[in-house]
């Protein structure tokens, strides 16, 4: 393992806590534990993530649901205790910071009030950065596949400009992640972009003109998709993507009776311990790009029936898939040593790090004991 090393992690080189790390842990941060006027239009008066967590139920033996929160309880985002003790946890137990899921619909946003009480109020002092999550919002995930709730549409140039100006002040924060000096936006769904590269050449020029030393653009994907051919500097392999593709192209193929529980009925079910060695593929030679590794996952509290399940996650699986992780970085240089975690506090998709009520703190003492702070 390398010797630790000082490393910036605030704005362009600046240093933010000069804490001494091997390792960058980024975690994706769903903000949506707060209710918002159209969720209540939507689904129900008072919707927030919350609702579909606590009544979640066993669809099967052993099913472990529901899955409660332990430590911060059924939290409201709008609340600032909050907030400040979800960054306390994380920086204890060797996280570098959130990566807030952003919501911009040609010129609308969506749960944006937790990440603005946060840019606006300077508190928490927790690093972090953004990640557009550009994808329609549809009733899929509750069983109404035909229900359009928000559209994302790419107006083009001018929408473009008025997304970049909706958040630069964001870039500009002490606090914003960087990779190479420069303001990391990472793109959740990049082929879905008409013109990526125009969208990536229109801001950069604004970051420039804004006096930004450059964007630094990430696009989620699949592991063939290269992000130079598209404007972008890296990718992060699309996970639970990655695992579900490996199960429908080989697994069930080789391993169906041992790897599925159910397969004519649903959910469906796969076995966390035997996802694993797909989970982590190795990473590409020819351009860069960065491994996500997932705790858990269950989205059986949004889609019921139609949901999938990585079954009988535990902690010190959790270990062997980080491990796998952190081996494909550990030759890097300690700006590019990171690891992307799905996710901070998912919790209707059962993909979560915050304490529950069966594991307390273990996913997030497994993160502390590898960055060497246990």
């Amino acid at each position: 393992m390398h010797a630790q090393a000082r490393y910036s992690i605030g704005k362009y080189g600046n240093d933010f806590s000069m804490v001494e790390k091997n390792y960058r842990i980024i975690a994706f941060y769903l903000p949506q534990f707060h209710p918002i006027a159209e969720n209540n239009e939507w689904w129900e008066e008072g919707f927030t993530e919350w609702t579909n967590v606590s009544r979640a139920k066993p669809l099967f033996r052993g099913h472990y649901q529901p899955r409660l929160p332990a430590d911060l309880g059924f939290y409201d985002l709008r609340v600032p205790e909050t907030r400040a003790a979800q960054a306390k946890l994380a920086r204890r137990y060797g996280l570098e910071g959130f990566c807030y899921w952003h919501y911009w619909f040609a010129g609308k946003r969506l749960i944006e009030r937790p990440f603005n009480e946060v840019l606006g109020s300077g508190q928490p002092d927790f690093p972090f950065c953004l990640a557009w999550a550009n994808q329609s919002w549809t009733g899929v995930w509750h069983g109404t596949p035909d229900k359009m709730l928000m559209a994302q549409t790419y107006p083009g140039a001018k929408d473009d400009k008025a997304h970049f100006y909706a958040i630069v002040d964001a870039f500009r924060d002490e606090r914003y992640m960087t990779i190479e000096g420069k303001p990391i936006f990472i793109v959740h769904s990049p082929a879905e972009i008409p013109e990526p590269k125009r969208f990536t050449d229109c801001w950069r020029e604004l970051a420039l003109e804004q006096g930004l030393p450059g964007l630094y653009f990430i696009g989620i994907a699949m592991p063939t998709w290269n992000p130079r051919h598209h404007g972008f500097d890296a990718s992060i392999l699309s996970n639970p993507g990655v695992i579900f593709e490996a199960m429908r192209t080989r697994l069930l193929r080789r391993m169906y009776n041992k790897l599925i529980r159910h397969i004519f009925t649903r959910p469906i079910v796969y076995s966390y311990k035997d996802i694993i060695r797909y989970a982590v593929p190795a990473l590409a030679t020819d351009f860069k790009q960065y491994p996500c590794v997932m705790p858990n996952w269950d989205n059986t509290p949004r889609c019921g029936m139609n949901g999938i399940v990585l079954d009988r996650s535990t902690p010190e699986l959790f270990s062997l898939q980080l491990k796998m992780a952190f081996e494909q970085i550990r030759d890097q240089e300690i700006d590019q040593r990171i690891i992307f975690i799905k996710s901070w506090n998912e919790w209707a998709e059962g993909n979560y790090l915050e304490p529950d009520r069966r594991f307390g703190k273990a996913y997030l003492k497994v993160i502390k004991n590898m960055v060497g702070l246990g």
